[in-house]
């Protein structure tokens, strides 16, 4: 039979082109969908390292390597031989080989030299001292100072001679902003004290630009390029402040800074090169770093430095961040691909079925006339895998050009599986329908036929796989089921989840076997009701083939993934918009460092959008009876008692606070549980930032008020307060569609103003979590679109069957009218069951795995206030629209079947004997 396979298959596709390109274009679909999931997961987790790493800059990132100077039983030139470029350079050199993989070192922004670590006070009148403190300056030699930085004026500064500790004259150059601030120029002279003697002479020849500025060489110490303007630690609400500066001296000149007393060290250090950290490799990345803080690869670098060098970097602090993140946003993006993987595969197997059913009379002949299952199924395998492979090849190319970036090798192994399983369901599903050789099949109706022992065994053991996946993803979350539950493998983390999708397997199970019943009991009512259609519709529904029940699984597996995807997006939704009215307070903020000019108010009450404005009175300087500072707001009781209960932070009555008749008797007032704890329900002397005091008793607690953003708050009645700080100094504003940009015309320059729209706008922090926000979505969006895919193919697979049948009733007089309404009657039982069973079982999933869902990760960055978990919830919206989608399909789809057989006429179906 292999000679006659190459025509065979040329035959079979010019037969059936339109099938062979129905084929092609799934799978190349398919393929590329499950090439690009991987690609733009790699990509987005890349982005988020990335700017993680980006944001924590290079004084966090880069690995500093601090050594003392040589000892002092050597020599004064070995000393000083240890400092200058050529064995600082050969350090260098061993210290970035010595670096482990996967981390990679970036040779062009590492550096090497010798630093002080205590700042020297100058006492030269010239520079300028804001509180009358002398500035202070550091003292650094850098490696490549040439190389790094542009001369703006003079040039680069020169060690003439040999440079010992006892040298009184050296060159140094400044960055142009130490220069602009420390009123330095070029022949600027400053003196540094010494460790004994006269101060060592520092002559500025040099005002220099870096090159990078926001590069590891210039920012690793920042000192180098910017001065800082330093604050003394003092109780003044002015502390003392005074310059700190760094003054860049030729590399040449090190063994200068041994004369002073500013404490010199040798440093190294080594920036990550950015393009080398990739997220697959978070796990190499942080034992490379471990080794370096502490470890062998800490043991390789003092070998090529000194004995007691020390590391110093924040990157593991970074890479434990980020880590944090992925592990809660990657498990739940890892739900949504199983389920739409699932679907997906259910609808290529549904494809073979097709196949395989249309061709069910030519399949059987064949093997009346002795072809073996080896041979039919290669026959098979190789006409399908000549439309499948190069189909699937086209997906895979389209989704490296598509989404750039990423590891190719998993995307060309999803495209290989999906390749792989296209091409055996239409080989393995005739296989298994013609093991015997027969012209008839047994009968295979819903209603009559009873599961097997072994579906009855299978079925059992689903059931336990689920249950156990939910109650592992109830006890340890979907971020830390693998690594609490033992899984070293991970293993354990994909099973949880799949929980849903095995939920709705489970689920769709169920249905099927409850599925008979319903009908049976429905025949006897039919029967006795006029017409034939109902009675007729019943029966046909339940001469439903076992066997097409699968669309069933593709619809209750795709429309549980929908609600939980659904959810899990509203959930994201509902947990910035609760953020962002904690860190608002309302729907739009007006604020003033002083209090509000008059007719300011008025103003923002005239501004299109605002419905409600509260005034607020702000003081952050008051202080309790034991000097402790809090926040508290005076207030209207009855508009801000409205405010707090329309927007759901703290509702309370407004009697409880509001001020008493009697002038002596203490505020009553509404604190926080911290503040509550700490000071009881006693009465309270108050003293507010004008230096009046007002008492007041704490009498109503709540976690959290629109007026004060924090967790440490009072607040009272404005009325007792005094009159200046009883003045306008907040608006808390609510309304639909409010402008920022109209709002801030209205209130000028007297206010900040913030809204709710913009602060959530804000919480997508990291391309992380906006790029598997966007995943996830699309993977819902494809697990639906699948979803309607398996109910066109099973509709298409009863198609001819539905034709005849309608032909042969209208010989017998059945309306056009009649027809539509029998093949909407017949797909209704199932549509029903899959849309009832989708909406209930998505409903019980979100139910079953909600507490162990929490949406924080994915939803807000680490700065952002909360309110607590943000547990995933019932999205109504998720439920209802997916299931009654079904309906409306489904009833549309019969009711185009129905009006094309009318058109296209009876002939064909009529004719006995025509294979269809």
């Amino acid at each position: 039979m292999n000679a006659v396979t190459p025509a065979w298959v040329r035959v079979r596709l010019r037969t059936s082109p339109g099938a062979a390109a129905a084929l092609a274009l799934l799978v190349a679909l398919t393929a590329c969908l499950a090439a690009a999931f991987p690609r733009a997961l790699d990509r987005y987790e890349n982005a988020g390292l990335a700017q993680a790493v980006d944001r924590a800059t290079p004084p966090r990132t880069s690995f500093t390597m601090y050594a003392p100077l040589p000892d002092a039983e050597a020599s004064d030139r070995q000393r000083e031989q240890a400092l200058l470029p050529p064995a600082l350079g050969r350090q260098q050199a061993k210290v970035l080989d010595t670096v482990p993989r996967p981390l990679v070192a970036d040779p062009g922004q590492s550096s090497y030299g010798v630093t002080n670590v205590t700042a020297l006070a100058v006492h030269d009148p010239w520079i300028p001292q804001p509180s009358g403190l002398p500035a202070k300056v550091r003292l650094v030699a850098p490696g490549g100072l040439a190389e790094h930085s542009s001369v703006r004026e003079g040039r680069l500064p020169r060690a003439t001679g040999r440079v010992t500790a006892s040298t009184l004259d050296v060159e140094a150059a400044v960055s142009a902003a130490t220069a602009r601030s420390l009123h330095i120029k070029v022949g600027s002279v400053i003196h540094v004290p010494a460790m004994s003697g006269p101060p060592l002479v520092v002559r500025v020849t040099g005002i220099l630009t870096p090159r990078e500025p926001d590069g590891a060489y210039w920012s690793t110490m920042p000192l180098l390029r910017t001065p800082a303007l330093m604050e003394v630690l003092s109780d003044s609400p002015e502390p003392p402040k005074y310059w700190l500066g760094a003054l860049l001296l030729p590399s040449e000149a090190a063994p200068a800074l041994t004369g002073t007393a500013g404490n010199p060290l040798r440093y190294w250090q080594v920036a990550p090169d950015p393009r080398s950290l990739h997220a697959h490799d978070l796990e190499g990345l942080k034992s490379a770093v471990a080794s370096l803080k502490s470890g062998p690869g800490l043991v390789r670098m003092r070998a090529a430095t000194d004995p007691a060098a020390q590391v110093d970097t924040g990157l593991d602090d970074v890479l434990l961040s980020y880590s944090r993140l992925s592990s809660g946003i990657t498990p739940l993006v890892a739900v949504a691909a199983f389920g739409s993987a699932t679907v997906a595969a259910v609808v290529l197997l549904m494809a073979g079925g097709l196949a395989a059913a249309r061709r069910r009379l030519e399949l059987t002949l064949l093997r009346a006339r002795g072809a073996s299952l080896p041979g039919l199924a290669g026959r098979l395998l190789a006409e399908t895998a000549v439309v499948a492979v190069p189909a699937g090849a086209l997906g895979l190319g389209a989704a490296l050009l598509a989404v750039p970036g990423g590891r190719p090798g998993y995307a060309v192994l999803a495209a290989a599986v999906v390749t792989v399983v296209a091409c055996a369901a239409l080989p393995v599903r005739a296989v298994i329908a013609h093991r015997a050789v027969r012209v008839h099949g047994p009968r295979e109706d819903t209603v009559s036929v009873r599961p097997s022992q072994r579906r009855t065994v299978a079925e059992l053991t689903l059931l336990v796989i689920a249950a156990a996946a939910v109650e592992a993803l109830r006890r340890y979350g979907v971020a830390g089921s693998a690594e609490d539950a033992g899984a070293s493998d991970g293993s354990g983390g994909q099973l949880v989840s799949l929980a849903p999708v095995l939920v709705g397997v489970i689920a769709a199970l169920v249905l099927v076997r409850l599925y008979p019943w319903p009908l049976r009991w429905l025949m006897r009512p039919a029967g006795r009701l006029r017409g034939v259609v109902g009675h007729l519709s019943l029966a046909r529904a339940g001469r439903t083939s076992v066997p097409s029940v699968l669309p069933l699984l593709a619809l209750l597996t795709a429309l549980t993934t929908a609600a939980f995807g659904g959810s899990v997006l509203a959930g994201v939704a509902g947990a910035r918009d609760q953020a962002a009215l904690l860190a608002v307070g309302a729907d739009a903020r007006v604020e003033g460092t002083e209090p509000l000019p008059d007719g300011l108010s008025d103003r923002i009450r005239r501004t299109p959008g605002v419905r409600t404005l509260t005034e607020v009175s702000m003081d952050y300087q008051a202080k309790t009876g034991t000097n402790a500072r809090t926040s508290v707001a005076g207030v209207d009781p009855a508009a801000y008692a409205s405010l707090a209960e329309r927007t759901g932070l703290g509702a309370f009555p407004e009697e409880q606070l509001r001020r008493p008749a009697d002038s002596g008797a203490p505020l009553p007032a509404l604190s926080s549980p911290s503040v509550a704890e700490k000071y009881g329900t006693q009465p309270l002397s108050l003293q507010l930032g004008d230096g009046t005091e007002v008492s007041i008793r704490i009498a109503v607690v709540r976690d959290r008020t629109p007026a004060v953003i924090g967790t440490d708050f009072l607040v009272v009645d404005r009325a007792g307060l005094s009159r200046e700080k009883a003045r306008t100094s907040a608006l808390l504003l609510t309304g639909d569609h409010l402008e920022a940009g109209a709002l801030r015309r209205a209130a000028g320059t007297e206010a900040s103003v913030t809204t709710r729209a913009g602060e959530r706008g804000e919480y997508v922090d990291s391309p992380l979590q906006s790029g598997a926000e966007r995943i996830y979505t699309v993977a819902v969006a494809a697990g639906a679109g699948y979803a309607v895919l398996a109910l066109l193919l099973a509709l298409l697979r009863a198609a001819p069957e539905r034709a005849a049948l309608l032909a042969r009733l209208r010989t017998m007089g059945l309306t056009r009218a009649q027809g539509r309404r029998l093949l909407v009657l017949e797909s209704l039982p199932q549509a029903l069951l899959a849309a009832a069973g989708g909406a209930l079982t998505g409903w019980a999933t979100v139910l079953l795995l909600s507490p162990g869902i929490d949406l924080t990760a994915v939803a807000l960055p680490s700065s952002a206030l909360s309110a607590g978990g943000n547990e995933l919830r019932t999205d109504p919206l998720s439920l209802a629209l997916p299931a009654v989608a079904v309906l409306l399909l489904t009833v549309g789809i019969a009711v185009g079947q129905a009006w094309w057989t009318g058109r296209r006429g009876s002939v064909r179906e009529l004719r006995a004997g025509d294979a269809r």
